[in-house]
């Protein structure tokens, strides 16, 4: 069959989908013979489920696009860096050990700007998991290393 052809046939088919007789009959008022029209509350009632299904659309695509990570993370994709141990210093001093596969980093944030301080051990495992010296026993390290 050629282009031709079944373009004439779609005109066909939306030509029969339009006619009276494929239509089902509409209700007529028998006073006046006009067709009924229907009743405001049904229009109101369509138009909020309208409103409210694309209100729902809209949330959950705005949901989706902000917790798109957590839910790529939750499909077996683990992230290789993680944040271990944070500890404040005051005054907008931090101290993170923080790990990319089995490398673990001390590192250091200021409102100067951030700075590697030592390479810590490498953790036991596949992934980082927690810290296997403590906090506290690292930085002693790290000072006696610098020292």
């Amino acid at each position: 069959m050629n282009l031709l052809g079944v373009q004439r046939g779609l005109i066909v088919l939306a030509a029969w989908c339009c006619s009276e007789t494929w239509l089902p009959a509409q209700n007529t008022n028998l006073l006046s013979g006009s067709p009924a029209l229907p009743g405001a509350g049904f229009s109101v009632l369509r138009m909020l489920g309208a409103l409210l299904f694309v209100l729902a659309v809209f949330l959950g695509g705005a949901w989706l696009c902000r917790h798109w990570q957590r839910l790529a993370i939750r499909q077996g994709k683990s992230p290789r860096l993680n944040v271990l141990e944070v500890k404040s210093l005051g005054q907008r001093h931090t101290l993170y050990v923080v790990g990319y596969d089995q490398q673990r980093m001390l590192v250091a944030a200021s409102p100067s700007g951030v700075a590697l301080i030592s390479h810590l051990p490498e953790s036991p495992g596949d992934t980082p998991g927690p810290v296997s010296p403590s906090f506290a026993d690292a930085i002693q390290q790290v000072l006696r290393h610098k020292s």
